[in-house]
């Protein structure tokens, strides 16, 4: 138990379940409950099989490519950064991110499983037992889940308005966390150029 805490909490506190419910309710706020749904499963099975890829592979798939925690960081910043101005300068809801593969990216991946969550998962498989890291790696993907789907209840306590408040506001806070991930990904390549000389 005490390894399963200690497993637990780095995820938990990288995955941020509550920190992305706003973003999520921002991409999702147009679309009927069953379709809600169906993007809630999608980005939990999407995350769950990026996770367990990265659990085991990820070292090896990053020492292949030649790509750093650091450039992963970036890229994804990059990814999170285009959509949140999309969201930001286009006012027609018409012009939302496509229902298709929205549960998968950017919901899955990577806000739900991005660069902070691989990298705690990594570095957790080192210091206890894959076995342990899996088991509290899917105990926070089941607490994002149920957080996802009881979104409905907060978005109908919301309203209309509080809806599209909450939407602008998640591109904000998206664009935030995009700047965040771009900025640590800089500053440890900056630093790993200055301390090897």
């Amino acid at each position: 138990m005490n390894e399963f805490l200690l497993t637990f909490i780095p995820i938990f506190v990288a995955m941020d379940a509550i920190g992305i419910l706003p973003i999520f309710m921002g991409f999702t706020e147009h679309l009927k409950k069953r379709e809600k749904q169906r993007i809630i499963n999608q980005s939990i099975v999407t995350a769950f099989l990026i996770g367990i890829i990265f659990l085991f592979l990820g070292k090896a798939i990053f020492w292949i490519l030649g790509v750093y925690v650091a450039d992963f960081k970036i890229a994804g910043g990059a990814v999170l950064l285009a959509i949140s101005l999309r969201d930001i300068l286009q006012y027609e809801k018409n012009r939302k991110l496509p229902s298709q593969t929205m549960g998968a990216v950017p919901i899955g991946t990577p806000l739900v499983v991005g660069p902070a969550v691989l990298t705690t998962i990594i570095i957790l498989v080192d210091l206890y037992s894959p076995v342990i890291t899996v088991f509290s790696f899917v105990a926070n993907l089941l607490i994002t889940w149920v957080t996802f789907s009881y979104e409905g209840k907060i978005s109908g306590f919301l309203g209309r308005a509080g809806s599209k408040a909450v939407s602008k506001i998640a591109a904000l806070l998206l664009a935030a966390i995009a700047v965040m991930m771009m900025r640590k990904g800089l500053v440890e390549i900056i630093s790993a150029h200055l301390s090897g000389g």
